[in-house]
């Protein structure tokens, strides 16, 4: 049994294709912060505004959403869009 090699095209579909879930759930993930992090300052502020809980939350709710979109979006913010392809024929290059 033969396999049939993807060409390039094929691999650059699929690739965007799985960026663009990844991004779909990132921003998902925003909108649901940004929700819940206001209900619970306003809950925080209706029953103990002397003790700001929801600070606690926000601080790393936020930092665990921060680092995920610094690992989604952060090669093409730093390195350019063609990192990737750069760092394999680095590396094939030093294979031979």
């Amino acid at each position: 049994m033969e396999t049939i090699p993807a060409n390039s095209e094929q691999l650059k579909y699929q690739s965007a294709i799985a960026h663009v879930k990844k991004m779909r759930e990132f921003y998902n993930n925003l909108a649901v912060y940004c929700v819940v992090i206001t209900g619970l300052a306003i809950f925080n502020f209706k029953t103990a505004p002397y003790h700001l809980w929801f600070l606690y939350p926000l601080f790393f709710w936020g930092l665990g959403l921060a680092i995920r979109g610094v690992k989604l979006f952060g090669p093409q913010l730093f390195l350019g869009k063609e990192w990737e392809e750069r760092k394999i024929a680095e590396i094939m290059n030093e294979e031979k």
